[in-house]
């Protein structure tokens, strides 16, 4: 089992930048797909961005596409969420978590704690 840590939130003002960073201990993540995803007060949890374990697929959310990028170093066996242009709608929590399967977000397991992101406008 992977142990996730998430780090890199903040409070923010609109149309600045922000960069998540999820490090993993227990395995290396260079055998597993990853994904972001945030939760907002009161609001069901939600993908928002996935990476394939090589680093070669990619997918977003319709609402961050242009905006944020997802990344991965395997070597440090870590995971990024770039996020630029933050609007006050970014504000949640955001967790990242393994990717059992590609393109099954039902799937996500290992949650870490997650990183408050908060967004004023």
């Amino acid at each position: 089992q992977v142990l996730l840590v998430e780090s890199g939130g903040g409070l923010v003002q609109a149309g600045d930048s922000l960069r998540l960073t999820c490090e993993a201990t227990g395995r290396t993540l260079s055998t597993v797909h990853m994904g972001w995803f945030r939760q907002a007060p009161g609001k069901e949890r939600e993908f928002v961005a996935a990476i394939s374990m090589s680093g070669g697929l990619t997918e977003y959310l319709d609402s961050v596409k242009g905006r944020f990028t997802v990344s991965r170093d395997n070597t440090k066996n870590t995971v990024y969420l770039q996020m630029d242009n933050l609007k006050p709608e970014d504000t949640a929590l955001y967790s990242c978590a393994v990717l059992p399967r590609w393109g099954d977000r039902s799937l996500a397991r290992d949650w870490g704690q997650g990183t408050q992101v908060t967004v004023s406008s």
